[in-house]
């Protein structure tokens, strides 16, 4: 069954060219494409275009499909070709010429939008909660080693004291800014298109306000050009808030596989956290924190993708724009599975408590002594060249100890203004307006 058949059956090879991974990945649409059914059949059904009675007998079969979807029951046949066209022949086999008029003043092109924010919606719900486990473990380990001290860098050289509970809070404050990147793409999605047809609109009197309120919108995308060209932008929002957040963890997964090193030996990870080597029995490989670090490389190459599909596509709707489904979809589980494997591991690290006592960082202090002389009336200048003499000259003692006082210093880490910075951002997802909105759609 095909929306668009006219009794011409499509060249095969063609067909299979076209569908893609349609199929599959329509699958995770399912249950959204459902409660978009149930806000469009309940509008038709307000504006007269459909019987109470053809209006309840729709809505009580889209119940079951859902039901079906939820239990893991629901397939889309091979010779269908989307969910939509699914959904549609499941209710013209029980309801018969009353289950087609389902389709009346909507589009595929519309439909998708929909499926996809309400998709997006609640993929956001999960990735922020993930971002939120994440931020509290990072806290926490923070709070933990807030008195370990552990060196700094500049140029990958060894620079001034650093500690434990400034590395682990530093990554709690960089998901603040991911989530902002988050949140920017939650608004995006927050815009119903449904009713825009295949672009232009619609002859039937549809009442789009009164969907928005069903599904759980905010708001609607207005112009009905505009909501289809949201089709790819969309998704390049969420590609780039991905793409935020594999850098922040990329950058994370980078500094344990150093710091793990024997060189370093910074940090270190329970053996069940490890892998070993197949040649040398010694080994304890941080291989989950090397496909995070490889993982969240290929979340940043996600906006770039979707621009090469998307640049030069004219208004309207274009084919094309199939697979950036291909693209987000898949970037959108991995990266709640890096998430989840970031918090796992980083619940687990155990750093070393006597880094600084290798001569490697016999000078680690010194920005510490030319402070010292400084706060005694010495200008910085000749402080920190009778500082650099004494170093040259073999005679510097250091002092090894640090009094940083000031705000994000490591003497105070301002771990509770991180946390109200965190959940002011949180507050803004207003995700329970969504769930809410379909709870009552799928239960009447």
């Amino acid at each position: 069954m095909k929306l668009w058949d006219k009794g011409i059956s499509p060249n095969e090879a063609l067909e299979s060219f076209t569908v893609g991974k349609d199929r599959e990945l329509d699958l995770f649409l399912a249950p959204f494409d459902v409660i978009g059914s149930l806000a469009h059949v309940n509008m038709l059904c307000k504006i007269g275009l459909l019987s109470q009675e053809d209006y309840d007998a729709i809505q009580s079969e889209l119940r079951l499909i859902y039901e079906e979807i939820e239990k893991g029951n629901f397939t889309i046949e091979d010779q269908i070709e989307d969910v939509h066209s699914q959904v549609e022949l499941i209710l013209t086999q029980k309801l018969g010429d009353t289950g087609k008029r389902v389709h009346s003043g909507r589009s595929r092109n519309d439909q998708v939008l929909v499926d996809l924010k309400l998709f997006f919606v609640a993929a956001l719900k999960d990735l922020v909660k993930e971002i939120e486990n994440l931020f509290h473990t990072l806290q926490l380990q923070s709070e933990t080693y807030k008195e370990v001290l552990m060196p700094g860098y500049t140029h990958t050289q060894v620079a001034m004291p650093s500690s434990f509970g400034l590395w682990f809070g530093s990554y709690a404050e960089n998901l603040i800014e991911d989530l902002h990147f988050f949140l920017a793409a939650f608004r995006v999605v927050d815009q119903n298109p449904l009713g825009s047809a295949a672009g232009y609109g619609s002859s039937f009197p549809l009442d789009r306000r009164h969907t928005t309120k069903l599904l759980g919108f905010s708001t609607l995308s207005y112009n009905v050009v505009h909501a289809q060209m949201g089709r790819g932008k969309t998704e390049r929002s969420i590609a780039f808030a991905l793409a935020s957040l594999g850098s922040t963890l990329n950058k994370m997964a980078t500094d344990v596989c150093l710091y793990m090193s024997q060189n370093f030996a910074f940090v270190s990870l329970p053996d069940e956290l490890t892998t070993g080597s197949s040649i040398m029995p010694h080994k304890k490989n941080p291989d989950g924190f090397e496909i995070l670090r490889a993982k969240s490389n290929r979340l940043q190459a996600l906006p770039a993708q979707l621009s090469m599909i998307t640049t030069n596509l004219s208004s309207g709707y274009h084919r094309d724009l199939q697979l950036t489904k291909e693209l987000v979809l898949p970037g959108i589980f991995e990266a709640m599975e890096c998430l989840q494997m970031a918090n796992l591991m980083i619940k687990e690290i155990k750093v070393n408590p006597h880094l600084l006592e290798k001569d490697t960082y016999k000078y680690i202090f010194s920005v510490e002594a030319v402070n010292k002389y400084v706060l005694e009336g010495m200008s910085f200048r000749e402080a920190y060249k009778k500082i650099g003499k004494e170093i040259q000259e073999g005679s510097y003692q250091d002092a090894k100890s640090v009094a940083h006082t000031h705000e994000g210093s490591i003497g105070q880490l301002c771990k509770q203004e991180i946390l109200e910075k965190f959940q002011k951002v949180r507050t803004e997802f207003s995700f329970k307006n969504f769930e809410s909105a379909w709870e009552k759609l799928l239960k009447g």
